[in-house]
């Protein structure tokens, strides 16, 4: 049995023997026996308390004791309260009805997750918080002119009721990744002062049927009740593909989704104040009713920055960073051709990371060399020692792209030449342009050629062999006469006749058919005038670097005691082998090109007019 709230005991405690002396001194007036505990209180004559525990059941001579000395006698037997009493009772029915209420609650939690799941997933980014606005925006000021409308919109749309003008419905931000779409999008919406509806492709998507279209309707009714506001939808991509060019048919719940997305954007009006913005870096797979005017009916290009762009992104991104006096952001600007915005910001941040790491105090020129190499080339790997033999062959490799890239007169300057093994390298020759250029002519992409097998022909020249770290070169260099041949319009035998690469696959548009669009005699010619740019770029090879022998020797037995030359230096120790000075480069490229002694490293291709 279960006793709660004992009250604190009183008296002074006694043992038993002592208890039946005190009652036969006959000093003891009246006792109280329990008859469950068997605890003994009780009053001696001249009214002080005692208590003591005696035995169970209570002995007949000690009650005949009390009995001859007059001692009061009071029996007593507790009462257990009502919750003493049932709950031992009601203990396991009560758990029972606490698991079947348990589990009912997560049932209707569950349901109610399951009602909600048509809901939008939409962040809502309002006026109260600090916006983005163009300023926060480096470069891209064609960009911004050309999207400003859209502010103006938002922010004065009588202006345009006045004079009958129609606002886009939707803006469509082409790009690749990295570029700065989504800032450019909220920077919209902080010029414009209207909330901010952000989502991706992907959230539209669910294993239920009709999820999809469901949020697409709770997204614009939103939209609605906040009077104007900006939907933006990022990688749009991934629920705007092309109908009916997948392979389960043409009613998937992706293309419900489009469906019900075209209809919304049909739905609303253009002085309803709700503009959407959308971005993707695939614009080729987008649905033609997508595109139509009326839905979005204006595309505009985010490109990769140019090297004002590039360095106006530098100096945002260094405005947090100690960055030394010694490092000049116009170099460095000028030496990340191709570069996006965030590899730009990473590009920083490496260089930052390496300041740390070092010990230094401030981020110097060399941290900003060293993290364009980890960002180009890979992390440099210090535990891998080459022998004597692959050393000096990696040397004469190397410099036969050096010397290749320093004697003509198209190719890109010669940035740096290393044969430290970096990333998947064994070493390394980097070219950097002069200036941003945004086409190519034959003579340079013959040249860019000639440079690729470099490395591989001065192995044959010194060693009479060739190894395998020419492989990323052969696949560079064969793509790239390929596509003279056939995408360019560079050969005679072929004339001006293009043939673009195949179709993507998943999209379902050359499983069916066959994706080549020329028989079988136009391939045996693409590949003979491939075959015929390659032999050509190879018998050029060889004659450079034989007639500046001299030139490579110096470059490579420099590179075997340094270890890592600039293009100064690579410059002077040819002029030095040949005894007169190389032409200087003039003409520039787009993006760098690295020759990377390993198969598995691709460089950045050519950007395609």
């Amino acid at each position: 049995m279960i006793l709660l709230n004992q009250a604190p005991e009183k008296g002074k405690e006694l043992s038993y023997s002592e208890f039946l002396n005190q009652v036969t001194a006959e000093k003891v007036a009246e006792v109280t026996y329990d008859n469950v505990s068997a605890k003994i209180t009780g009053k001696f004559k001249n009214g002080s308390e005692f208590r003591t525990t005696g035995l169970q059941p209570f002995p007949e001579p000690d009650l005949t004791l009390l009995h001859q000395h007059d001692v009061v006698l009071k029996p007593k037997t507790p009462q257990a309260g009502f919750v003493e009493q049932w709950l031992p009772v009601l203990f396991f029915p009560l758990l029972i009805m606490g698991f079947f209420v348990f589990m009912q609650r997560r049932a209707s939690g569950q349901m109610g997750n399951i009602m909600s799941i048509g809901r939008s997933r939409a962040k809502t980014y309002s006026t109260e918080r600090p916006g983005t606005t163009f300023a926060d925006v480096a470069g891209y000021e064609g960009v911004k002119t050309e999207i400003r409308e859209v502010v103006d919109f938002l922010k004065y749309p009588e202006k345009f009721g006045q004079i009958g003008a129609r606002i886009p419905k939707g803006v469509l931000l082409v790009g690749p990744p990295g570029t700065g779409k989504t800032l450019i999008a909220r920077a919209v919406a902080g010029e414009a002062g209207v909330p901010f509806l952000s989502v991706s492709g992907s959230d539209f998507m669910e294993m239920f049927v009709g999820v999809g279209a469901s949020r697409v309707r709770d997204l614009f009714q939103t939209a609605r009740k906040m009077g104007r506001a900006i939907i933006f939808i990022d990688e749009i991509d991934s629920i705007g593909r092309k109908r009916g060019a997948g392979l389960g048919g043409g009613h998937d719940e992706r293309e419900q989704t489009l469906n019900q997305m075209l209809n919304e954007m049909d739905g609303f009006e253009a002085t309803e104040g709700i503009v959407m913005i959308a971005a993707t870096n695939r614009p080729d797979v987008l649905d033609p009713a997508l595109l139509r005017p009326g839905r979005f009916d204006r595309q505009v290009v985010v490109p990769l920055p140019e090297h004002e762009e590039r360095l106006a992104i530098l100096r945002v991104h260094a405005k947090s960073k100690r960055i030394s006096p010694d490092v000049d952001m116009v170099v460095v600007a000028r030496g990340t051709p191709g570069m996006s915005g965030a590899e730009l910001a990473n590009l920083v941040n490496e260089a930052a990371l390496h300041a740390v790491r070092r010990g230094g105090e401030m981020i110097t020129r060399d941290d900003f060399e060293y993290a364009r190499d980890r960002v180009l080339m890979g992390q440099r790997r210090e535990s891998m020692a080459l022998s004597e033999k692959e050393k000096e062959l990696t040397a004469y490799h190397e410099a036969g792209h050096a010397v290749c890239a320093t004697v003509l007169e198209t190719a890109d300057p010669v940035h740096k030449v290393t044969i430290l093994p970096m990333g998947m390298a064994l070493g390394v020759t980097q070219q950097l342009p002069q200036e941003d250029k945004h086409s190519y002519n034959q003579n340079y992409l013959e040249e860019s050629i000639v440079v690729a097998m470099g490395g591989r022909i001065a192995e044959r020249l010194v060693f009479g062999v060739v190894s395998t770290g020419a492989n990323n070169d052969l696949v560079v260099s064969t793509e790239r006469a390929r596509k003279m041949v056939r995408e360019w319009g560079m050969s005679d035998r072929i004339g001006p006749m293009a043939w673009g690469s195949q179709g993507q696959v998943f999209l379902g548009e050359d499983l069916m058919h066959n994706a080549r669009d020329y028989s079988d005699d136009t391939a045996r010619v693409i590949d003979q005038e491939t075959e015929r740019i390659l032999r050509a770029c190879e018998q050029r090879c060889v004659e450079v670097l034989t007639e500046h022998r001299n030139g490579l020797d110096l470059v490579a037995r420099s590179l075997l005691e340094h270890e890592t030359l600039d293009g100064a230096e690579v410059r002077r120790l040819v002029d030095l082998g040949s005894g007169a000075p190389t032409p200087p480069s003039t003409d520039t490229a787009l993006t760098p090109y690295e020759t990377v002694d390993a198969p598995t490293h691709q460089p950045a291709p050519l950007a395609e007019d």
